[in-house]
């Protein structure tokens, strides 16, 4: 049977959550796909999981750890679909998630369809994550897609030529490598679309590869370098790309507050303000931070308030650590 879709799955040391993911995708009302399970060097009980399925759709590769960009890319290599998904091992599918994404894109000739997704905490707390609802569009018509859709590439289908025409695959040495990957296949789509369904489920772990704060931070500025780049020259998307780029950074120094190495959210916070100043030298304008209170904007504009917060939430949580 050939397959429509083949779904990517990158996995490293899933073992509470593989089995999961995998049931999810094998059980999907579309059957025509081929599931490409990718085992990136797991050192816990993964390929026993993994091994247990016979489903003559999955495709079993153990490979040695090379991370999450070149086993992303590696799963593409290894895809024979028209379309391609992609799956975190810990997130998971509603049944006709597929079925959903494929048809869409079949009956209006999309080159990609975003999708919906549900947030989901390991406390049991699941939040819809609902994006703007558009008509069929493209970066050029609607500049806001650049900031405005998740830079994930978890709750998309691409269609797979996209992809190998534009020589799109993810950065293999960057952590957030999926954020130009995502923004360039946005960049390159002459006609996307948007289910308005909430379809995949992402889960939030307290300790994993997006939430975990270390030295790989400034990897951040070199990814969103990567983006402006990639767009230098390209008029109509300036103003949102500015306002990604702000955005972006102004979360990641917000985000220091967690970070393991104080000296190092300094060193962040110097390095990422020195950027906005040179890239977008109005960066304090009230335009960047749409939605913010007004106490939260004024932290966020400030390089002094922002390590100031960030000094007081550590210190807050060391004394609380004590008690």
């Amino acid at each position: 049977m050939k397959s429509d879709i083949s779904i990517i799955v990158p996995i490293y040391n899933a073992e509470d959550y593989v089995e999961n993911c995998i049931n999810s995708l094998i059980n999907q009302t579309k059957t025509e796909i081929e599931i490409i399970l990718i085992n990136d060097g797991s050192t816990d009980s993964t390929d026993g999981i993994i091994r247990k399925y016979s489903d003559k759709r999955i495709k079993y590769f153990s490979n040695k750890n090379q991370g999450i960009g070149k086993t992303r890319n590696f799963g593409i290599s290894k895809a024979t679909s028209n379309y391609i998904m992609f799956c975190d091992s810990d997130d998971y599918y509603e049944p006709n998630m597929c079925e959903i994404m494929y048809d869409t894109a079949k009956k209006e000739d999309l080159d990609l369809v975003i999708c919906d997704f549900y947030r989901e905490y390991e406390n049991g707390k699941v939040e819809p994550e609902h994006l703007p609802t558009f008509k069929y569009t493209n970066l050029e018509e609607m500049p806001s897609l650049i900031r405005t859709i998740n830079l994930a590439p978890w709750n998309k289908l691409y269609k797979k030529s996209l992809l190998i025409d534009n020589n799109i695959y993810f950065e293999e040495n960057l952590k957030y490598e999926d954020t130009p990957f995502v923004a360039k296949a946005i960049g390159c789509a002459t006609r996307i679309g948007k289910v308005d369904k909430c379809l995949n489920h992402y889960l939030i772990r307290e300790q994993s590869e997006t939430t975990v704060r270390d030295r790989r931070c400034f990897d951040i500025i070199k990814i969103i370098d990567i983006v402006r780049s990639y767009y230098k020259g390209k008029r109509y998307l300036k103003e949102d790309l500015d306002k990604l780029t702000v955005r972006v950074l102004t979360n990641y120094t917000i985000q220091q507050r967690v970070q393991i190495d104080p000296k190092v959210a300094d060193e962040f916070i110097d390095e990422a303000f020195a950027y906005l100043k040179k890239e977008v030298p109005d960066y304090k304008n009230k335009k960047y931070y749409e939605n913010r209170s007004a106490f939260k904007r004024k932290i966020e504009k400030s390089k002094f308030l922002t390590k100031l917060y960030c000094k007081t939430y550590q210190t807050t949580k060391r004394k609380e650590s004590k008690k």
